[in-house]
Order: C-alpha cells, then structure tokens, then sequence
C-alpha cells in the first residue's frame, strides 16, 4: 500500500501544479484515471504472479508423481532381484538333498547305522544355518563336522557348501580357495563341477573377467553332461 501511495503521489505532483489540485472537475477526473491505472496495473502484476504459480505447483507435482513412479519401480525390480536368489539357494538345497541320499543309499552297509545318523544330523544341522542365511554359523558348523567326519560321504558336499557360504558373504577370494579343495580332493564327485561354476562366479565378482572365461571352458571340457556345464555355456554365449 505503502508503494502504491508513492507512486500515485509521483504521478499526481507530475501531472498538476501543486497550486491547481482538487480546483476543477478536470483535476479529479485526472485522479480518478490515475487510480484505476493503478489497480489495473496492480491486478495484472497480481494475476501474472499467481499464474507462475499455478505453473510452479504443477510442475512440482508432475516431479513428484515421477519420483514416486520411480520408486515403486525400484521397489518391484529389487524384490524380483530378492526372489530369484532366494529361489536359487532354494534349488541349490534340494539338489544337495537329492544328491545326499543317492550318496547315503551308496554308503558302506557295513557302517554302524548310528553313526550314520550323527554324521546325517551334523551335516543338517550345519546346512540349516545357511538356508536361514546365518552364513558365519554354517561356515563354523560345516568346518566342524569335516573335522569330525573327514571320510564321510558328505564330505564333498560340506566343502562345497563352506565355498557358497564365503560366496554369499562376498568373500570371494576366500570362496574360490575353498571350492578349489572340492575340485582338487574330489574330481569325480558330483560336487565337482557346481564348485568350478561357484568358482567362475567368484573371479567375475572380482573383475577376473579372462579367468572366469578360462575357468568356464575348463569346466565345459571337463564335465561336458553336467549341468554346471550348460550353466557355463549359456555365460559364454552371454559374454
């Protein structure tokens, strides 16, 4: 208000003398077209000033619908990103559990059925750890029972699942290590072939981009009919 006053009283004392306001019908009819100017000019300020706002408010909504989109996208992508390992390890356990009794069926018919059962519930009690992704305790518990049962038939199996546990807790270098002990002390076991994918996985995590090619042919050529070997081929058609 304080500025609209100024600069009617600056258009007033430009217009008039001092001496000749408010003397005739002229003069304030002058005043009064000063005045409306003014609002006029006041309203369209006002109307230009909310239209940018208008303008603004839209835009800032439209960003905010995107942002929200985006997240929910990110959401979705991460949870199907969540399923497929879950349903990888899920698959990896079932294979090592059909495997298992093909190795118990085979076992010697001589050995003590209670004994048996202690090494069967060792190594259960140790994988459970690892379906519940305690990988520190399955680590801890697969070691212990190797140390135990150091000629059980799961033996193979529990070295395996030590590699995969330092895999799942980024332990790469580690990882590879321990899978090479179940390539180089059991080469004809089933085991053998998933350690060399394991392997191969691990020197991709690490940027060994040439050794994890190196290691997926040498497990194609070594194991041609397993199925690591068509997991190898579908990486190498890939790369």
């Amino acid at each position: 208000m304080r500025a609209r006053a100024l600069v009617f009283a600056a258009a007033l004392s430009t217009a008039f003398p001092a001496y000749a306001l408010f003397e005739d019908d002229e003069a304030r009819a002058q005043i009064k077209k000063l005045e409306a100017r003014l609002a006029r000019i006041e309203t369209d300020a006002g109307e230009r000033d909310r239209k940018t706002l208008f303008e603004l408010a839209n835009q800032l909504e439209g960003l905010r619908r995107d942002v929200a989109a985006l997240r929910g996208q990110i959401e979705v992508l991460t949870n199907r990103v969540e399923g497929l390992d879950k349903r990888q390890k899920d698959l990896y356990v079932d294979l090592d559990t059909r495997l298992r009794k093909f190795e118990l069926a085979g076992a010697d018919k001589e050995k003590d059925a209670q004994q048996l059962a202690l090494e069967t519930q060792a190594y259960e009690a140790a994988l459970a750890q690892f379906k519940a992704n305690n990988f520190g305790s399955a680590i801890q518990g697969l070691k212990e029972f190797l140390k135990t049962y150091p000629d059980s038939t799961l033996a193979p199996s529990a070295q395996y699942w030590i590699g995969n546990a330092h895999y799942a807790l980024r332990d790469y270098k580690t990882a590879i290590a321990e899978q090479r002990k179940v390539v180089a002390t059991w080469p004809e076991h089933a085991k053998a072939p998933d350690a060399m994918l394991n392997i191969a996985s691990s020197q991709a995590e690490l940027g060994d981009v040439n050794g994890a090619r190196n290691t997926l042919r040498t497990l194609v050529d070594k194991y041609p009919k397993s199925s690591a070997a068509e997991q190898a081929k579908q990486r190498l058609a890939r790369r």
